[in-house]
């Protein structure tokens, strides 16, 4: 079940935020794969932290550098003109020391040195692992915010850097279409979701595609032969099909299935990590800088082992670990929707 955070009465002024934790120092740092929006929430931590009196400490390459001890001061002034920045300014890595006992152990102790008295975490589940392994092993409370392209996070409606990568690969396809259309070829667009459909779910119906694959329906792929023809038959000279990274055989093999099963010219496009990079949008700036400032608030009540999200605009906490243990659907009315309007 969701914890709700209290939301406050509207007022011309800053409030002071309780902090019955006693917290005065924080750290943070981006885990993972990058994603746009993640610089506005580095930036939601530092400035919300700043105005309550807290001091923040942020560490680069996320918990490879904390492994390493890479931790810096950060001010309101280190992070203007960062908003509208896509990647990360505190940079990210894989860190496979961070996977051991022994490399948690030396990062806690790091943490411990620097009199940090909570960290947050930008982020997906594997990031949160590592974060719920911390907090678990070493007693530091840790906040997770969740920051992935896939948007497959459960306990939050949208993740950070979501909108973003739905544009960039809505434009793309936009681009493939026109192309399409001149030559009457057919165009296999891949877009990432390695483990789910949410983003070529948005890019299929806002981009008009004929049909899509998601790894969360693993339907034969035979089936897009069909309506190929169907497509054909209607008078249309080419089409767009959709296909999550995540979906067996990927785009290649539903690229194959067609020419085998049709004879039609097809093209391959891979959009890959164009998707992750670029400019966030607004939506994705909004909610980072909403999570940002929610995660320093949840160490300050002396929340931890948890991951701040939104839900039908509030926001709300649930354990790290559900973030992983439960899985997220796509919106199945959406995939409804794809198909009906394919016609």
């Amino acid at each position: 079940m969701t914890d709700q955070h209290p939301t406050p009465a509207l007022t011309a002024e800053p409030h002071r935020h309780p902090n019955p934790a006693g917290v005065r120092r924080v750290a943070v740092l981006t885990s993972g794969g990058d994603a746009p929006g993640m610089n506005a929430a580095i930036r939601a931590v530092v400035r919300t932290a700043t105005s309550e009196g807290i001091e923040v400490v942020g560490v680069r390459r996320g918990f490879s550098g904390l492994h390493r001890g890479e931790l810096q001061i950060l001010g309101p002034r280190d992070v203007a003109n960062t908003i509208q920045r896509g990647g990360t300014i505190l940079l990210t890595a894989r860190s496979h020391t961070w996977r051991t006992p022994e490399g948690r152990a030396r990062g806690a102790q790091h943490l411990r040195d620097r009199q940090v008295d909570g960290l947050i975490v930008i982020g997906g589940d594997g990031s949160f692992h590592g974060a719920h392994y911390l907090q678990q092993e070493h007693g530091i409370p840790v906040i997770g915010v969740p920051g992935t392209i896939d948007n497959d996070l459960y306990g939050t409606d949208h993740t950070i850097g979501y909108f973003t990568a739905v544009e960039t690969a809505l434009d793309a396809v936009d681009k493939l279409r026109d192309t399409g259309a001149s030559h009457e070829r057919i165009f296999v667009i891949e877009v990432m979701g390695r483990h789910a459909g949410h983003i070529a779910l948005d890019v299929a119906v806002a981009g008009g595609a004929e049909e899509v694959f998601i790894p969360e329906d693993a339907k034969d792929v035979s089936c897009v032969v069909d309506v190929v023809k169907e497509s054909v038959a209607k008078g249309k000279t080419g089409s767009i099909i959709i296909v999550a990274e995540g979906y067996p055989g990927g785009a290649q093999g539903v690229a194959d299935a067609i020419e085998a099963g049709t004879g039609m010219e097809t093209r391959v496009s891979i959009l890959g990590h164009i998707q992750r990079g670029g400019s966030p949008v607004s939506s994705d700036r909004v909610l980072a800088s909403r999570l940002g400032e929610a995660a320093v608030y949840a160490l300050m009540e002396g929340r931890s082992d948890v991951m701040v999200g939104r839900q039908n605009h509030t926001i709300t906490f649930i354990p790290l670990s559900d973030t992983w243990e439960k899985r997220k659907d796509v919106n199945r009315d959406l995939y409804r929707c794809a198909k009906t309007l394919s016609i």
